[in-house]
């Protein structure tokens, strides 16, 4: 595929993105090591991208690293507690120091708006404040973390004021108190209160690409919150340093508190905030409240995507040509595998009652998802809906692919077995393989 081709595929896939993401709210959590990152520029110029897509976009950075080093210069050797750094009065000024340093770099690479591009002298709004009041952490396993804070609340109106205006709002992890006090806070809690008040669509956090790795090492795609609470147990935790399992805790409060997803990126690949948003798959680790993949049985709406799935197919003499209208009128024997609103396999079943039979037909799982048991996934859920249904017997018919059926229990049998239906309908040319599978017995 040439670069054209390859871009024109790329844009069309992620239109429907963009048309989704449009005046929706992001809030974007930053650690301190991913500002210190050589690639930090080209994240802010994607940022910079989505504000032109009018995707509304809170900023909450982290100044760890930053602090480390100031107080590090002056031969001060920080405390802590757990995770939580303990903030004195000594080291307080060197936090605003780090925040202030971090804040000013980022207004200025925003206010560079697209380099190199039309939009280069473009005006990218910039807005912050003391949109974030603080209060005392307290005691923590007996310590006193002084001037280390929790959120006690968020200026909510005030920030969508300003993201209705078009505006970034960038939040410093600094919260203030009614007596004038400066509390160091979290990012990540931050991050996950404003997601919280604002009802934001995403929760996206930077700096945890090692929280969700499978046993082969992998990024874990998609978890649901009930499986992510599982990676918190006491015997799973021991995997997760301390920082990575609470971004994975506010993560789950996130969600749980209406957040429609939250996203874990890895900082380290370039564009992959852009790849997170507007491709079906993403780079990183999704959690939602339910499951990234569903099955379910097709509506009208998925008419097209199962034309466009088996399509292919057909032409290949795999699967049995099928009009449009042929899917139309058999729409309620459909049953499809929809990721994020797109459907990846299908397959349909027939129903046979007087004999008790029900056939399998027009099973089809999208070349991109292909040997990842999206098969297996929509077979075990129609080899259950026809136990329930009452069946005794599955049916088949296949030109290519019968092995992949003999490992699922099915055996060849001759056309004369078939319900009258089916061998009146028997096409000799195309001269399938007939498989049955006896259930319910």
């Amino acid at each position: 595929m040439n670069d054209k081709n390859s871009f024109i595929e790329c844009f069309r896939g992620a239109a429907p993105y963009i048309h989704a993401h449009t005046r929706k709210i992001f809030v974007l959590q930053i650690s301190g090591d991913v500002v210190a990152s050589d690639g930090f520029s080209h994240l802010i110029h994607d940022l910079a991208l989505l504000n032109s897509l009018a995707i509304k976009l809170v900023i909450v950075f982290g100044v760890r690293p930053q602090i480390d080093k100031i107080l590090k210069e002056k031969n001060v050797v920080s405390e802590y507690c757990g995770p939580l750094r303990i903030t004195d009065e000594a080291s307080i000024n060197s936090v605003m120091q780090a925040v202030g340093d971090v804040k000013i770099k980022i207004e200025a690479l925003l206010s560079m708006g697209l380099p190199n591009s039309p939009m280069a002298d473009s005006a990218i709004k910039v807005a912050s404040g003391n949109y974030v009041t603080g209060r005392p952490y307290g005691i923590f396993n007996g310590v006193d973390l002084n001037l280390t804070g929790k959120v006690r609340s968020v200026e909510k109106e005030t920030i969508n004021n300003r993201l209705e205006a078009g505006e970034i709002v960038l939040i410093t992890p600094l919260g203030y108190s009614t007596t004038g006090e400066v509390f160091n806070l979290s990012s990540i809690e931050i991050a996950t209160q404003i997601s919280i008040e604002l009802a934001a669509d995403k929760l996206i956090m930077f700096n945890n690409s090692r929280i969700l790795k499978g046993d082969n090492g992998e990024t874990i795609r998609q978890i649901t919150c009930a499986e992510a609470k599982t990676n918190l147990d006491a015997d799973s935790k021991k995997n997760i340093d301390e920082t990575s399992a609470n971004a994975l805790a506010q993560g789950i409060k996130a969600c749980e508190s209406g957040v429609k997803r939250i996203h874990y990126i890895d900082e380290n690949i370039d564009g992959a905030l852009l790849q997170e948003l507007f491709t079906l798959d993403g780079v990183g680790t999704l959690l939602t409240s339910t499951p990234f993949d569903t099955i379910r049985q097709a509506s009208i709406n998925d008419i097209a995507g199962i034309y466009e799935l088996i399509e292919p197919l057909e032409h290949q003499g795999i699967l049995v040509k099928r009009s449009l209208d042929k899917i139309e009128d058999d729409i309620n024997d459909y049953i499809v595998l929809v990721r994020d609103g797109t459907v990846i396999a299908c397959a349909a079943l027939h129903d046979y009652p007087k004999e008790k039979v029900m056939e399998l037909a027009c099973v089809a799982v999208h070349p991109d998802y292909q040997n990842q048991s999206m098969g297996e996934m929509l077979y075990k859920s129609i080899e259950a809906l026809a136990n329930n249904n009452g069946a005794k017997m599955l049916l088949v018919f296949t030109t290519q692919t019968e092995h992949w059926f003999i490992e699922k229990g099915f055996v060849e049998t001759e056309i004369s077995s078939l319900p009258i239906e089916k061998q009146e309908t028997y096409n000799y040319q195309r001269n399938s393989k007939v498989l049955i599978k006896r259930i319910n017995v």
